[in-house]
């Protein structure tokens, strides 16, 4: 039987839970390896204003968040139970999603290769003079580092990757790494799911922006509108398009024949003397300024070639 010290922490950490469940509606889950006690108050330090930090027992918070859902009817958080495996933990918040993730991120501190550790990314040796004196080189050749002595110390003659991600820290790298003042790790609370009243997605969604959304938005109506004209069935995102297409039709037709209506008298007027909508071109004279007017005419060119100085517009 458990004593009684251990039942009053686990109600507490029950009660805790519970008021935590009652206060916010949004989470994130986090793996937890490897961040130390001083990491964890500063983590909590930094999201104190807007966010809660909450550690513990996986069995225990499966247990306390059923036994809310069943207490208050409200079966929303139980989506989080799927993901509570491993050392993991909870940020409550009701800051913005991306902004506290983004300061989660902010909170990582380097650490040294230790002897068994499995490597959490790649170890890279750079190629350069790395201070030791020559009495050092066994370490390199041990772990065939090609070096060479240069003035006195050793240098790495090029970069050597000296730990895969996924393969266990031997004794030779970590001591290397501790020499050479390396910390090739880095740790810190990683966020692998996201809670937002009642969903759980991933954290990669807070990486997509409102011009993301919109530009998608745009790619699915053009695809809506040519399928609808594809197949002539009209729908809000073709009626544009079918509108516009009807009157080049129609224009078509009163163009080649004798039939006419407002719109289209401009175009039959300009295909049957352009030369009448026309501006004058500048006359150049001689003289000193003929230079100047040659620069003038060339900065009108633009607007004499526009449709509004052609005197029509198709929509008018």
């Amino acid at each position: 039987m458990p004593s009684s010290s251990k039942l009053s922490k686990k109600e507490a950490y029950d009660t805790k839970l519970c008021g935590l469940l009652d206060e916010y509606d949004r989470a994130f889950i986090v793996h937890a390896d490897n961040v130390g006690s001083k990491q964890f108050m500063d983590i909590r330090r930094g999201l104190r204003e807007h966010s809660a930090v909450l550690m513990g027992k996986n069995t225990l918070m499966k247990r306390c968040i059923r036994i809310y859902c069943e207490r208050t009817g409200n079966d929303t958080w139980a989506a989080l139970l799927p993901s509570l495996v491993g050392n993991v933990g909870i940020v409550f918040t009701k800051g913005d999603l991306s902004e506290v993730r983004t300061q989660i991120n902010k909170f990582v501190v380097g650490a040294p290769a230790r002897v068994g550790l499995v490597a959490p990314n790649d170890v890279i040796v750079p190629a350069g003079n790395t201070g030791l004196d020559p009495s050092q080189t066994n370490f390199f050749q041990a772990l065939n580092i090609p070096t060479k002595i240069n003035k006195g110390t050793v240098e790495i003659v090029s970069d050597v990757a000296l730990i895969k991600a996924g393969d266990k820290v031997g004794g030779s790298e970590a001591t290397l790494l501790a020499k050479l003042g390396i910390k090739p790790f880095s740790y810190g609370l990683v966020v692998q799911q996201v809670y937002d009243q009642g969903s759980l997605y991933s954290p990669n969604v807070l990486d997509i922006t409102d011009d993301d959304l919109m530009s998608l938005a745009q790619e699915g109506i053009r695809r809506v509108a040519a399928a609808s004209l594809a197949l002539n069935y009209p729908t809000l995102a073709s009626i544009p398009h079918s509108v516009i297409n009807g009157y080049k039709n129609v224009l078509a037709v009163a163009v080649a024949t004798e039939y006419t209506f407002p719109l289209a008298e401009k175009v039959k007027a300009y295909l049957a003397d352009p030369s009448a909508f026309a501006s004058a071109a500048p006359v150049e004279t001689s003289g000193g300024g003929g230079e100047a007017k040659k620069e003038e005419a060339k900065a009108e060119e633009p607007e004499e070639e526009s449709d509004e100085d052609m005197g029509f517009s198709l929509f008018d």
